[in-house]
């Protein structure tokens, strides 16, 4: 058998186990969680594809900035149409579309954050990562024909050093980063934020530019990896108000990062109770003294 013939036969079984994955599941839900997982990691693979290719037809064109943007919408229609998970995103001030550069920053919960980054990824924006990552094969390659910052972690010990060739980069492109400051993924079935790193606020008052809060609402009614359970449905985001740091040092660092994550865990209970239609108590303040491991090129700075 050729490699082409066995692709084919390979692709054509795994679509044909994510269909009957997907009847089953009317009569045992649980089948659900494992059709909408197949076809998730079926997408994640065609958007990669697709990143590439249009990473370089726009990185010709100059159009590099918009790379990521363009393959995060372009994930977000696939994933819609495959699973019925929809991000709807509440941003009446157009802050995603007119505040450049800046240091957007949100909730981690789980891997479906990916699909969250599809709905409402800014233009000239771009994840961060740690610059090892540019000689990885397909992901580094995309990583940089699209315009990331990649930050050298031989600093690591020193945030603010280790933000410094970001910072610099961000204001000479304009260009803006999104960032995870928990750091790693909660999987809470509640509202919770867990403790914030100080990497993105470093970053933000390093470049000069504003702190920009999106909070996301807990999704545990659409996806619960503990329980198996992941259905279709939509989740609302909402843009917060820009945080300026202009005129702030790094001694304003600890409290800009105290004040954030506050705003952001009440606006994450509010629009958690929207979204499941049931009261939700605000969670009691974490120690920031608590580790996080970092997980994932996105968390890389938040980490620090």
């Amino acid at each position: 058998m050729s490699f082409t013939s066995a692709l084919s036969t390979g692709l054509l079984g795994y679509l044909a186990l994510t269909v009957a994955m997907y009847a089953l599941s009317f009569v045992i839900p649980k089948a659900g969680f494992a059709a909408r997982v197949l076809a998730s990691y079926a997408n994640l693979i065609v958007a990669a594809v697709f990143g590439v290719l249009s990473s370089i037809v726009l990185t010709l064109l100059g159009y590099q900035q918009i790379s990521q943007w363009a393959t995060a919408r372009f994930f977000h229609f696939t994933m819609y149409w495959s699973t019925g998970v929809c991000f709807t995103v509440e941003d009446p001030k157009d802050i995603l579309g007119t505040t450049r550069p800046a240091v957007f920053i949100g909730n981690h919960q789980t891997e479906l954050d990916v699909l969250m980054l599809g709905a409402m990824f800014p233009k000239y924006c771009s994840v961060t990562a740690k610059s090892s990552l540019k000689k990885t094969p397909f992901l580094g390659w995309f990583m940089t024909l699209s315009g990331s910052i990649f930050i050298d972690r031989k600093n690591a010990k020193d945030a603010r050093e280790a933000m410094k060739g970001a910072a610099e980069e961000i204001r000479a492109k304009k260009q803006s980063v999104y960032m995870f400051p928990e750091g790693t993924r909660s999987y809470a079935k509640d509202p919770t934020l867990l403790p914030f790193k100080k990497g993105a606020f470093n970053l933000a008052v390093q470049a000069g530019v504003p702190i920009v809060p999106v909070v996301v609402a807990n999704y545990s009614h659409v996806l619960f990896v503990k329980n198996l359970v992941f259905r279709s449905g939509k989740i609302p985001i909402k843009v917060l108000d820009p945080i300026p740091t202009t005129g702030l040092t790094a001694a304003d660092v600890d409290e800009l990062t105290r004040t954030t994550r506050e705003k952001m865990l009440h606006e994450l209970v509010a629009l958690s109770e929207k979204a499941q239609g049931r009261p939700m108590a605000v969670p009691a303040t974490i120690d920031s003294g608590s580790k996080a491991v970092a997980s994932g090129i996105d968390t890389t700075v938040g980490s620090l």
